[in-house]
This record gives structure tokens, C-alpha cells and sequence, in this order.
């Protein structure tokens, strides 16, 4: 018997390693892969939603635009061309959720420092008081990577469109034109422009799952 063993214990030990192969095989085929919607206006609330746009169902996409930086650089769409980046809106005299969102920014330039396919965009909802050396000083007080991180300005009406018709990341307030209320809101764009996911930026678990879903947009083909 033992003689019998000895003969045929290549084999057995190829077929339990191939078991083992087809076995893990089936158990990831079986498994189904993570991807993230891809977000419409009607997916929203109409708070959040210009109201030519409440209704679009299909093709939704961040729309052009060219916006100055910390340093006085211009920024524009191809600056974020086949980047995944996270996109918010705040302002630097903010007493209330700006800070806590900035040091979540932080916090995500620091868990993606080394990682070249993740940007980061902030744009300032009071243009008119966060002039370039505004956001030059605030970006150094706060630690931003240059390379990583833009903190934008510009026009006011370009920057109210952004946030309502594209990145559908702030509340209209009635009866004051290009002016708003931001959100909390971080705003995850993957390399073809669409919203991925929304974000409280003011809870670390929900910065957490941006982190994961960074992950699943990275995969992606």
C-alpha cells in the first residue's frame, strides 16, 4: 500500500494544486466585480441641480472650464485629462465645514501623494475674496501639494455653473443670481469626465469609502 503511494504522489499533489487553481477560479468568476455608478442629474436632488438639467438621464459629463490657481496658473479640463480626481467647494474665510473638509483633502493628498493618476481641485465659491495670494497664502498654511492639488478661482458665474451644472454640488439661493450655498459634497470624476460617487467631506468613514472607490475607478478599463 504504502508502495502504491509512494508511486502515484506526483500526481495526487498535481491534482490537489490543480483542484486548488480551478476551485479559486470559479470562486472569483463567481464573485461579482465592484463598479461604481455613473451619476445623472435625475440621480440627484433637484436642490443640487440647475433646473435645465433635473431631468437628463444619460451622458452627463463635467463641462470645460478655465479657472487660476494658488500660483496664478491657469487651469483648465486638460489639466485633468485622464486623471480621476476629486472635486469640491469651499472658501478660505469659512468658519464652519471648510476646515474640517480641507483637512480631509489633506488627508487624501496624503494617502495618495505617490499616486500620479489622482488629482485634487478645490474651487472657492466667493471669488471676489479669494484672490491668488489668498489661495497662495491658504494653500500653504494648509500643506497643499502644487503637483497635486489646485485651489481655484476665477469667475464668479463660471464657478456658480460648475457647481450646479456640472459637479451638482451646491444649493441655489432664489432671487441672488450667481450666488449659492456649497456643500459638503466631494465629488469623485473618473478619466471620462462622469461623477462616480458623492461624499460627505466632513465624515472620515465617508472619506474612507472615497478612498476605496478611488481603488475601483483605478481597475477600471
Amino acid at each position: 500500500m504504502l508502495t502504491f503511494f509512494k508511486k502515484y504522489k506526483f500526481f495526487a499533489i498535481f491534482f490537489l494544486v490543480l483542484s486548488s487553481v480551478i476551485i479559486l477560479v470559479i470562486y472569483r468568476v463567481m464573485i461579482p466585480k465592484e463598479v461604481l455608478k455613473v451619476y445623472q442629474p435625475a440621480d440627484v436632488s433637484t436642490e443640487l441641480v440647475d433646473s435645465t438639467l433635473q431631468y437628463v438621464k444619460r451622458y452627463h459629463t463635467i463641462a470645460d472650464f478655465s479657472l487660476v490657481n494658488q500660483n496664478g496658473k491657469i487651469i483648465t479640463q486638460d489639466d485633468y485629462k485622464d486623471k480621476i480626481y476629486v472635486a469640491d467647494f469651499f472658501f478660505t474665510t469659512c468658519q464652519t465645514i471648510c476646515p474640517i473638509m480641507t483637512d480631509h483633502m489633506v488627508e487624501i493628498q496624503k494617502q495618495l501623494k505617490n499616486d500620479n493618476k489622482v488629482l485634487l481641485l478645490s474651487h472657492t465659491v466667493t471669488p471676489e475674496i479669494d484672490s491668488v495670494p489668498q489661495l497662495k497664502k491658504y494653500a500653504l498654511e494648509k500643506g497643499v501639494d502644487d503637483a497635486k492639488w489646485n485651489l481655484v478661482t476665477g469667475d464668479k458665474k463660471e464657478i456658480y455653473d460648475l457647481a450646479r451644472k456640472s459637479y451638482l454640488a451646491a444649493k441655489d439661493i432664489p432671487f441672488e443670481e450667481y450666488d449659492l450655498i456649497h456643500t459638503e459634497n466631494f465629488v469623485l470624476v473618473d478619466r471620462k469626465k462622469r461623477i462616480r460617487g458623492f461624499y460627505d467631506g466632513t465624515d472620515p468613514d465617508a472619506i474612507k469609502t472615497l478612498l476605496h472607490d478611488i481603488e475601483v475607478l483605478e481597475k477600471e478599463k
